[in-house]
């Protein structure tokens, strides 16, 4: 079993655990990757260019600005990544409202594609960070850079799992599924709901954990509240679309 997710720009401001270092991601082979992007990354914080620092945390306050690249990235302290996000997702997920045995299904079978940091685990320990979805390292796309240099270990993570999809559209740019999997659409009268969908990717993962979903046939039983399922679409690049309709 494994779930893709998003990453929020909202971060706690958890200090738990020691800086960054090879034995804080999975992939450890690629660890030299990362840091070519968080040096990149750094290089921008300390150069104090406020233009450049707003671009990259999609930010206006100068006084905010400076405060985020006074972070050494490197230095640090760090946290999991399950409770250094903080956004929509994660709060209707509650991560530690959740019994630790479910706890330890979240941790070991999601994958949150960081715009920062690449594809990481829920128990991979990052610090503090911010960097706007979307934005550029001075016109570096990090999307493009993990898609092509973590493609083929995500492939070999994932070979032979049951793959649950919960990325927002932006984060299938840093890694195309080559398996079968599901992904999920909420509509409520009718109509595609996109900002509260966050809320719902949350609620989602949430029930996979507290139901401990392993295959295909324990997912279409698993009962949501206030969600129903309406319609299951047979799509391309062998995903299953599954429909949810809210009441």
């Amino acid at each position: 079993m494994k779930i893709l997710f998003s990453p929020s720009e909202s971060k706690s401001k958890l200090l738990e655990n020691p800086p960054i270092n090879i034995d804080s991601f999975c992939c450890k082979n690629l660890y030299d990757k990362r840091l070519e992007i968080i040096q990149r990354y750094q290089e921008i914080l300390n150069s104090n260019d406020i233009k450049r620092l707003r671009e990259i945390f999609g930010l206006k306050d100068e006084h905010k600005c400076h405060e985020l690249a006074n972070i050494d990235i490197k230095s640090s302290p760090t946290c999991k990544a399950i409770l250094r996000y903080s956004g929509i997702a994660y709060d209707y997920l509650s991560y530690d409202t959740i019994p630790v045995r479910y706890q330890i299904y979240i941790d070991k079978n999601t994958i949150i594609f960081s715009n920062l940091f690449g594809p990481i685990f829920a128990s991979d320990n990052i610090p503090l960070y911010r960097l706007k979805q979307g934005s550029t390292l001075d016109g570096f796309k990090t999307e493009s850079f993990y898609k092509k240099n973590f493609g083929s270990s995500l492939d070999k993570i994932l070979k032979d799992e049951f793959i649950i999809d919960l990325r927002a559209g932006f984060y299938e740019k840093f890694y195309k599924i080559t398996y079968p999997h599901i992904t999920m659409k909420f509509i409520k009268n009718g109509k595609v709901i996109s900002h509260w969908a966050k809320a719902y990717r949350g609620i989602v993962l949430r029930n996979l954990a507290l139901h401990n979903i392993n295959s295909l046939e324990d997912f279409k039983e698993m009962e949501i509240e206030n969600l129903k399922i309406k319609e299951i679409i047979e799509k391309k690049n062998m995903k299953l679309e599954f429909i949810y309709e809210i009441f």
